[in-house]
């Protein structure tokens, strides 16, 4: 079977997808803690840029994925939408209300860590594009959620090993991208360092657990990744194969069975479909990272495959999936890094 690849036709798709819900206020399920009757206010209120898609961190990387696609195909169908979208919501004003919504004692561990890496992520994505006016003006926002890994990193002891937005390998995995982007390497240094203090000494991973019935990670593979794009080649191959020591035996075999959904409906057990897309993106990139001759890379390419096929018959329809999986659908479509 032929690898799935990030067609202009695909673009437009998943493009279409994300501009009919970025803008979307309602349904919205908000993150916010209210100190008083005046933190009672419309989603709209609360965050200018970022109100859209049923919630914030959804928002945030809908945007992330439009970015990507401007820049794979700058004069597709959908660049003058997106280019209007991005100079309507990335203003001085609007950004500053994100950042000023942040400043509040009970936003301090807002989306930690699973939103604050989509932001990073984002923010990466904009440094690639030509018209550098949407990174500068989003520039302060991302620098708080830089700063909040600074703050927080040294202060967590344990990681979270959970396959939902707790999960801190996944925090890591995209905070790189934001560090190497910026040039900024003792933020990178920081992440390498906590990757390791948390995951390096890791080994023979059962993936006991999983799935559990709301993942949309694997908190095996989604650590793999982490430690991929972490890690020099000569640092992570011994330690992937530690960690993962039987995959040429198709062990652990949870991680290669595609996670079946019942309910699309239902917001928690369609995270399994993230499942899917997270995996097949996990699994390419390792299989990636792996020499051309290791006997491991056709596995791993095989899972990526099925786990994609799984997951991209349904990342439209309904809205709990809709707001969401296209984004995971690119990751694992397009992933780069």
């Amino acid at each position: 079977m032929s690898e799935t690849i990030l067609t202009e036709h695909l673009a437009v798709r998943f493009a279409r997808i994300a501009l009919g819900h970025v803008g979307r206020e309602y349904p919205n399920k908000p993150d916010h803690v209210l100190a008083g009757a005046q933190d009672a206010r419309t989603p709209r209120e609360l965050h200018p840029v970022f109100f859209g898609s049923y919630d914030w961190h959804s928002c945030v990387h809908s945007y992330w994925m439009l970015a990507r696609l401007l820049r794979r195909y700058p004069a597709f169908e959908a660049a003058d939408d997106i280019r209007a979208l991005f100079d309507a919501q990335f203003v001085a004003e609007k950004i500053a209300a994100e950042c000023a919504y942040l400043a509040a004692p009970t936003a301090r561990g807002f989306k930690r860590p699973y939103g604050w890496g989509w932001l990073l992520k984002l923010a990466a994505e904009l440094s690639s594009l030509d018209d550098i006016s949407w990174r500068e003006r989003t520039a302060p926002l991302a620098e708080i959620f830089a700063q909040r890994f600074r703050d927080f990193l040294p202060l967590s002891t344990y990681p979270v090993r959970v396959g939902t937005h707790f999960n801190t390998a996944f925090g890591l995995r995209m905070a790189a991208d934001y560090a190497a982007a910026r040039h900024d390497d003792a933020f990178g240094a920081l992440l390498r360092h906590t990757a390791l203090r948390w995951y390096g000494a890791d080994q023979d991973c059962p993936a006991w657990g999983e799935p559990s019935g709301d993942d949309f990670q694997s908190s095996a593979l989604i650590e793999a990744e982490c430690m991929r794009r972490l890690l020099s080649p000569g640092d992570f191959l011994p330690w992937f194969d530690r960690f993962l020591p039987r995959l040429l035996q198709h062990e652990p075999a949870t991680l290669f069975r595609p996670a079946t959904v019942t309910d699309r409906t239902d917001g928690k057990l369609a995270h399994l479909d993230g499942l899917n897309l997270s995996r097949a993106w996990c699994w390419r990139a390792l299989a990636g990272a792996l020499p051309e001759a290791d006997a491991r890379r056709p596995i791993l390419q095989d899972a990526a495959r099925r786990h994609l096929d799984a997951g991209l018959p349904h990342i439209a329809g309904d809205y709990m999936g809709e707001h969401w999986l296209a984004s995971f659908a690119v990751l694992a479509i397009d992933a780069e890094g």
